[in-house]
């Protein structure tokens, strides 16, 4: 079982007690330009709450009280009387003062579900269907939806709308001749099978039966529906 997982990234405990200087990196001050005159902000709490939900490592009380142009002592007493209300409220989520920092963690206790989530919740499981009708584009692009369902022998509008929601199929233009949308793997696909590109894919044509291309001329001829 592991500790408290981090709301934004992996946590990151460099043992500073916060007493020091602010350090470097986005949090320093020294690197904050010159700020414009802010607009009407929300109320003091909300507009804390935005910038710690888009952070990516602790940030000090002094930092967000000069980007808020608030006083810094407000600012620590409004992050304390949060972070005490979030923990009596039972929230998913902790606001802890780590390494000089503020920053959104998740509660201990909701550690056994976020592993799950990681673990198990993001996994994509394709159909069959789907993986064939990947297999076809991954090889076959930038291809049509036509000719995709001619070399499956099945109509693919369906499993090609999962694929595209999915990420893993996108949009490549359309066909010259013809008109018809063509598609083609994304940046996502090569992600998910570990490719640099799609060099990188295996060669298919010893798995491929003699009448495939036959199929595939039929489809660019219009004899399978878009």
């Amino acid at each position: 079982m592991t500790d408290t997982t981090d709301m934004n990234a992996a946590h990151d405990d460099s043992g500073d007690d916060g007493t020091g200087d602010v350090g470097t990196g986005p949090g320093n001050l020294r690197d904050l330009p010159d700020l414009p005159d802010l607009p009407d902000l929300p109320d003091l709490r909300a507009s804390l709450e935005a910038i710690l939900l888009v952070a990516d490592e602790p940030v000090p009380a002094v930092l967000l009280a000069q980007v808020l142009e608030r006083p810094t002592g407000e600012v620590s007493a409004l992050l304390r009387d949060t972070a005490a209300a979030y923990a009596a409220e039972g929230r998913g989520f902790d606001l802890r003062e780590i390494a000089g920092g503020w920053r959104f963690y998740t509660r201990e206790e909701c550690a056994p579900v976020v592993e799950r989530f990681i673990s198990e919740g993001q996994e994509v499981r394709l159909t069959q269907a789907a993986l064939e009708t990947l297999s076809v584009v991954a090889y076959r692009q930038p291809v049509s939806r036509a000719r995709v369902s001619a070399v499956r022998g099945v109509n693919c509008d369906g499993v090609m709308r999962t694929l595209t929601l999915r990420g893993l199929v996108e949009d490549a233009g359309t066909d010259p001749e013809t008109g018809a949308i063509l598609y083609r793997t994304t940046g996502y696909f090569l992600e998910r099978l570990g490719l640099a590109s799609l060099a990188d894919l295996p060669d298919l044509a010893p798995f491929l039966p003699d009448s495939v291309e036959g199929v595939e001329d039929g489809a660019d001829s219009g004899e399978v529906g878009s």
